[in-house]
């Protein structure tokens, strides 16, 4: 499941996305107009601003804009960056793997193979960009 954090990164990012004529963009804006708890939004937005997905402009105009074209970040990339693995289970992550404990036999676990499934047919709508919400 889609963490709230990783869920208010995302509506922060569409927000900043559509209204441009508002850059840089305060948190105390998005907070206010996306309903996400003010404090929650700065931990969040530090993260992004971290991971070089915002930058940040100080002072009464202050607020954040996108360090690099909106095209070019991924839903799944911020998903990473906020929960970590997409894959739900860490036997079938492309950038977290992990072999199972009590696996016996990885190419015959259907398990596995239902959740590989899942991955790769969630993976194209995830690689969307924000410009593509």
């Amino acid at each position: 499941m889609l963490s709230r954090k990783a869920k208010y990164a995302l509506k922060a990012l569409v927000f900043i996305y559509e209204h441009p004529e508002m850059v840089p963009v305060s948190t105390k804006d998005i907070s206010e107009a996306e309903k996400i708890p003010y404090k929650f939004l700065e931990a969040i937005m530090n993260t992004l601003k971290q991971n070089r997905i915002v930058k940040s402009r100080r002072g009464p105009r202050g607020g954040y804009d996108f360090a690099r074209a909106p095209e070019e970040i991924t839903v799944a990339a911020v998903m990473r960056i906020i929960d970590g693995p997409i894959a739900l289970t860490t036997c079938t992550s492309e950038n977290f793997y992990e072999k199972c404990e009590e696996c016996i036999d990885e190419k015959t676990c259907k398990v596995r193979k239902m959740f590989v499934r899942l991955r790769t047919s969630m993976l194209p709508v995830l690689e969307r960009s924000i410009a593509e919400m």
